[in-house]
């Protein structure tokens, strides 16, 4: 009998057992899915951004070729609103005051790309084609596009019965310290500056099928997500308002979430409601168009803030102004999204003193919710760029005024002034090695090099820190398998990041067996009871945790069964290659026989579960450098490098991707998207045309290194990653062209740092 030694566990830089399929075209999309009988459906949406409307005469639409149903909101009255579940609390104690989002828009539209009906056809092009033929009689209204407009004196209404267009207001910190700390200081510095919106623009665009058995009445709903169950739940409980038990969600392959597809959209469930009426699965699947004017948006902030320091550049106080835009309806953590920055506006910085005031507006624009990072990209932009602000007036080194002001490691752990733990780092230390493996010290020479090929050169740097794997916990359940396989359920939901490599990881470790023999399945409320899916990087500091241990569970059972049926004691039993065997012998019984010997289910079944009380804290330091010509206003990246404390890695190469694209999102908001609203609410970048995505072309090769120190949170001291490339590199690459911009002369330069911004700003005093 051959023993196969397993070739990867934790640490390993394993290859992606995903990717088999994916190369071969055999990835399963929601719109691979096909079944018999399959319709297709149109959304009829806004051309307005704020409008009464009535519908017409439906009678051409329901002639239309192919047609099978038409659905405006007086069909689908009884459903719920999508609900926003944001916890955010207002300064006076009270929630928010939301305003949810309607399946289909009953007699007013608040955005462009607002849903009015819904039709179904026997194929896609014939629902398109009968979308058009919709009378909509639309009543214009005034309109609010931006944060400037919607909290101006008499400005139009997106609620007429809330008075005004404040959502909410939040504090957090304490006023009557923060403010001694600014009478006290020797110094003050302010910076004002706008966090532009983005559109997620992840490959696979969203798609759905609706199903509906009639004999037992359940629903099921097959689409992209970032987890199943959050989806299944509110679907049941806010919309259909039956029993979760009544629908089944599943999610296979995803093309990218970002956060995006975290929540639950209109089309969910008017394909299963339309299923359910024409007894018939019914797809959705939408293009890029609609893409950028349904789905929610990121970012979108006016921030002003204020440093006080003593005469040395020490930190005494930091105010924060905070104006946050939610779009015309509360997503369903949008009101919350402002708290996360507001949570770590601190950045590494121990700053005894903060007062951070947000104020949030509804506008007639598409809605805010969680983007990649979700509030900490923003708060480390403010703050990073706030410091070298600050540093720029001390007349001090930008390194050398965030040591001094760094938390040291013998405060760890450190509560901040909003009530973040850090735990562990050594915040200075990846800074330093971040400043030698970017060659630093050597930069005036570069830049002079730069100038004389008439070229000007800017070196900028930024640390950060994110909150990940919040508190709670990712049940994992493993069972070997008949056939010998080993097969792993759990609730998060890979959308690209290698969860299915990562977990076999865990599983393999355990059990001494290769990873090509293990099974991992997500995405199936029918086949995993629970799931809190992904997001804010909890699959592997939660999930792979709960999946070790649930490992271990087995490979105990496992060792007993060997044991019984070799007639040996457990603890002479070691488990490699698929095989029990008793130590220092050749008796020995592989997996599948050993299943066969199981006198219950349960004998093969373990699960595992940890729970987590404190988020943990990536951290690191980027340190970007940038040539603009002064002919153009174009940049380019010439040398990026970072520096990370990620705390235990589990796979190094999948870690290196994170970190790559993740990069290449903050990139991409620093130099060239944004999505711009006209005054009457027509998103005007709503294609590829004029939201400038970011290309290959524009990275440079990235220098990427850890530099890790364990957590003391999480049980493995894994700290995740999946937002950190992002955090870090906006305000790393504005503070390298604010550097080239400084050195000129030229001033102030917000996001996106386009061509012609750029140009603009050198050429002010021409």
């Amino acid at each position: 009998m051959t023993i196969m030694t397993p070739k990867f566990g934790l640490g390993a830089s394993a290859l992606r057992k995903e990717d088999d399929a994916f190369i071969r075209g055999a990835g399963r999309y929601t719109d691979d899915e096909t079944r018999e009988g399959l319709l297709h459906a149109a959304v009829v949406r806004s051309p307005h951004a704020h409008a009464t409307f009535t519908i017409g005469d439906l009678s051409a639409v329901l002639d239309a070729p192919g047609v099978r149903l038409v659905l405006t909101h007086a069909d689908i009255a009884d459903l719920g609103e999508l609900p926003c579940q944001a916890l955010a609390k207002q300064s006076d104690g009270t929630a928010f005051e939301t305003r949810d989002t309607p399946i289909l828009c009953r007699d007013t539209v608040r955005h462009v790309g607002d849903a009015v009906a819904f039709i179904v056809a026997e194929t896609r092009v014939q629902a398109v084609d009968a979308a058009e033929l919709l009378e909509v009689d639309y009543t214009p209204l005034p309109v609010v596009a931006d944060i400037r407009a919607a909290r101006a004196d008499g400005a139009p209404l997106v609620w007429e019965n809330r008075g005004s267009n404040v959502a909410g207001h939040m504090h957090e910190g304490d006023k009557a310290k923060t403010e001694s700390a600014f009478i006290e200081a020797a110094r003050i510095t302010e910076i004002h500056l706008v966090q532009n919106r983005l559109v997620c623009n992840y490959l696979e665009v969203r798609s759905s099928v609706g199903e509906y058995a009639e004999g037992t009445g359940q629903y099921t709903l097959t689409t992209g997500s970032q987890g199943v169950h959050g989806m299944r739940d509110t679907l049941a409980e806010s919309v259909l308002k039956i029993g979760k038990d009544k629908i089944r969600v599943v999610t296979r392959d995803v093309g990218g979430g970002f956060g995006t597809k975290a929540f639950l959209y209109r089309e969910h469930a008017l394909v299963l409601i339309a299923a359910e009426r024409l007894k018939a699965p019914v797809k959705h699947t939408m293009d890029r168009s609609e893409h950028f004017v349904t789905d929610t948006h990121g970012r979108d902030n006016l921030v002003s803030a204020r440093m006080a320091m003593d005469e040395t550049g020490r930190f005494l106080g930091l105010k924060i102004d905070l104006h946050a835009n939610l779009g015309a309806y509360a997503s369903q953590y949008g009101p919350i999204i402002p708290w996360f920055g507001m949570s770590m506006a601190t950045g590494l910085y121990d700053i005894p003193a903060i007062d951070v005031e947000c104020h949030s507006y509804y506008t007639h624009t598409v809605p805010i919710d969680a983007y990649r990072g979700a509030g900490r990209p923003e708060a480390a932009y403010l703050i990073e760029r706030l410091v070298d602000q600050c540093a720029v007036e001390l007349g001090m080194a930008r390194e050398d005024i965030r040591k001094l002001n760094f938390i040291k490691p013998d405060q760890l752990p450190y509560k901040t002034p909003i009530g973040r733990l850090y735990d562990t780092g050594d915040f200075a230390g990846h800074l330093t090695e971040a400043l030698r493996q970017s060659d630093w010290t050597r930069f005036e020479a570069r830049r002079e090099g730069a100038k004389a090929a008439g070229k000007i050169r800017g070196i900028g740097l930024a640390t950060y820190i994110e909150a990940c794997a919040f508190p709670g916990s990712e049940p994992a359940y493993v069972e070997l398998m008949k056939s010998g396989r080993v097969e792993l359920k759990i609730g998060t939901q890979s959308n690209g990041q290698g969860h299915a490599t990562a977990y076999a990881q865990f599983v393999g470790e355990a059990l001494k067996i290769d990873y090509d023999m293990i099974d991992v399945l997500q995405g199936d409320t029918d086949h995993t009871p629970t799931g809190g899916g992904t997001g804010g990087s909890r699959s592997i500091p939660l999930g792979a945790v709960s999946v070790r241990r649930a490992s271990e569970s087995l490979a105990d059972k496992l060792r007993k069964l060997a044991a019984d049926e070799l007639e040996t004691s457990a603890r002479d039993i070691e488990l490699e290659g698929g095989v029990a065997r008793v130590v220092g012998t050749d008796r020995a019984i592989d997996f599948s026989a050993l299943a066969a010997t199981a006198k219950s289910a349960e004998d093969l079944k373990a699960m595992g579960e940890f729970k987590q009380t404190e988020a943990t804290y990536p951290n690191g330091t980027h340190v970007c450098e940038v040539e603009i010509d002064p002919e153009t206003g174009s940049t380019e990246i010439v040398r990026y490098t970072i520096v990370d404390d990620f705390g235990v890695t589990v796979n190094p190469m999948l870690l290196a991707g994170q970190i790559h694209g993740g990069v290449a999102q903050g990139i991409g908001q620093a130099l060239t998207e944004n999505a711009v609203y006209d005054a009457e609410g027509q998103l005007v970048t709503a294609s590829f045309m004029d939201y400038a995505m970011p290309r290959a072309t524009d990275f440079p090769f990235f220098d990427f290194r850890t530099r890790n120190v364990p957590s003391t949170t999480n049980a493995l001291g894994i700290k995740g990653a999946g937002e950190a490339g992002t955090i870090g590199a906006a305000p790393a690459v504005m503070n390298a062209i604010q550097d080239a911009l400084r050195n000129v002369g030229a001033g102030h330069l917000d996001m996106p740092a386009t061509p012609l911004r750029v140009w603009e700003v050198l050429n002010a005093g021409a």
